[in-house]
């Protein structure tokens, strides 16, 4: 498979997947870019919807979750590993390592070996934007207009996401960066028609080492996207891994689907970061209930070695 990646540099605020309207993430997940890339498809028409739809479900395009760069440094989960960095070191250390979230791509080899400077790159990820409240307003019919507010993510200068799609054919490659280019016009997240979520995209240069792991075989295996096994690969996949498990819901965005918008269906899946001693194909899942059309959340993972 081959590899490529993008960084996503957003030209204003944008508000991801918190449950509080209030708050908001400052990563999103790679079932909401596929959702995404599928509403931008839709709008081109059944034929490109079903192109991108086959593409994913057989294994020959996919996708991480969108995750950090500072400046020219980029970020993987950190590998949910047990290693001596939870042994060692004082308490300090201890809640340094707990609260890191995500790990340099090019120290991936030092993190391994319990090398790792915890303190500083937690420090490090500390400066990557900033958390701030916008005041909108609801507006009902013919009721009052209701003030609410919403948080809204800004990233520092140079600080953004970038997204990792694996691809089996130019053509398929072709058709991610059109829909990107799509999606980066209308934005991604919640509240786009206040103009939140809205980016530039563009090529850049996988890290070496990441590059490599993603190409090698090994013992052990880490995801790089939410993911989950189907049933028939369940049992094999979930012996010596380390993971743990979030829930992902969400209302369906689709005009198409219903009336009125209507909830999907929760699918608890492997948050990134999962380690698995098993390569595992995953799958799209139908999370539709009762509307008019499917409804797909993406759960494949995009996996790299991590041997120490």
């Amino acid at each position: 498979m081959n590899f490529n990646a993008y960084k996503l540099v957003f030209t204003g605020g944008v508000h991801f997947g918190n449950r509080n309207i209030e708050d908001s993430e400052n990563v999103f997940y790679a079932d909401t870019l596929f959702s995404a890339l599928c509403h931008e498809a839709k709008k081109s028409g059944d034929e490109v919807m079903e192109e991108l739809y086959s593409y994913v479900k057989t294994g020959k395009m996919l996708f991480s979750d969108a995750l950090p760069y500072r400046q020219n440094t980029f970020y993987i989960p950190k590998p949910m590993i047990k290693l001596e960095y939870e042994a060692k070191g004082d308490s300090t250390a201890k809640k340094a390592f707990k609260k890191l979230s995500y790990i340099p791509a090019e120290k991936i080899d030092e993190y391994l070996k319990g090398n790792l400077d915890i303190k500083a790159e937690t420090e490090n990820l500390e400066h990557f934007g900033i958390l701030d409240a916008k005041e909108m307003v609801a507006v009902r019919g013919k009721e009052k207009s209701l003030p609410y507010r919403v948080g809204v993510f800004h990233f520092s200068e140079g600080n953004g996401l970038y997204i990792i799609v694996g691809y089996e054919e130019e053509k398929a490659k072709m058709l991610a960066e059109d829909l990107l280019d799509s999606l980066s016009y209308a934005g991604i997240g919640g509240k786009r028609s206040a103009g939140l979520g809205r980016f530039e995209f563009r090529t850049c240069k996988l890290e070496e080492s990441l590059k490599v792991r993603l190409q090698e075989k090994g013992t052990r295996y880490m995801s790089l996207s939410v993911s989950l096994p189907k049933e028939e690969e369940l049992e094999r996949v979930v012996a010596g891994a380390d993971f743990q498990m979030i829930k992902r819901s969400g209302f369906v965005a689709s005009s198409q689907y219903a009336d009125e918008f209507l909830r999907k269906k929760d699918l608890y899946v492997m948050n990134a970061g999962a380690c698995f001693r098993k390569v595992f194909d995953g799958d799209v899942y139908d999370v539709a209930s009762i509307g008019k059309h499917p409804v797909y959340r993406y759960a494949k993972p995009l996996l790299m070695e991590v041997d120490a």
